[in-house]
């Protein structure tokens, strides 16, 4: 649900970013976000991708984690309400970049997954505009961005002949489908809730 940005709220003054980003589900989203420039390194450069697969299984545990402990041990926090989505996102494009410059997908895959990114970064834009803060990450989103995270290790094994190869096409295939569609879908859920919460700011408050 998208709730108005709060105005003329007095409340206590928040942590600094420093001890913010000093608790343990913060500092494991900054290590998957410098995970990012070596991925890209690794997958395109000397193409190791034994290593570049590491990386990403590492990411897609952390992901997972840092929420779980953030929860656990009770550290939630604005900076982390930022950075978690923003890894998410940035590792989506990136990984879906080099695996374009690669040939491992095909360009009608990625199109519309970049597409998407472009098109809820507007809509945060327009909630801000209207006085909203950005919305909520939905169960479909993280579910979906859960989903693409386990297909992108799996398309990477998909590489060569080998036995390993042939088991991993179709499990690579069938993550890739699910999670793209869900999160094709969770896009069009901001977009739907963009468009409500603008119309009813512009109707303005009912007697």
């Amino acid at each position: 649900m998208i709730e108005p940005s709060p105005r003329g709220v007095t409340e206590a003054e928040p942590p600094s970013l420093l001890r913010q980003a000093l608790t343990v589900p913060n500092i494991l989203s900054l290590l998957r976000l410098a995970g990012v420039p070596l991925f890209l390194w690794l997958l395109l450069g000397p193409r190791a991708d034994g290593w570049a697969l590491a990386v990403l299984v590492f990411s897609a545990l952390t992901d997972w984690l840092d929420g779980k402990l953030a929860r656990w041990l009770d550290q939630m926090s604005k900076l982390g309400q930022l950075l978690d989505p923003a890894a998410d996102r940035l590792y989506i494009v990136a990984t879906l970049a080099a695996f374009l410059i690669r040939g491992i997908v095909p360009w009608w895959v990625v199109a519309p997954l970049v597409l998407r990114e472009l098109i809820v970064g507007v809509c945060i834009l327009v909630l801000r505009r209207a006085g909203f803060a950005p919305p909520e990450v939905t169960y479909i989103g993280k579910g979906a961005t859960f989903v693409l995270m386990y297909a992108f290790p799996f398309l990477l094994l998909t590489q060569g002949g080998s036995a390993v190869a042939a088991f991993a096409r179709p499990v690579a295939y069938a993550f890739m489908t699910w999670g793209g569609v869900l999160y094709l879908w969770s896009g069009a859920l901001y977009v739907m809730q963009t468009i409500w919460a603008v119309r009813g700011a512009a109707r303005g408050p009912r007697m």
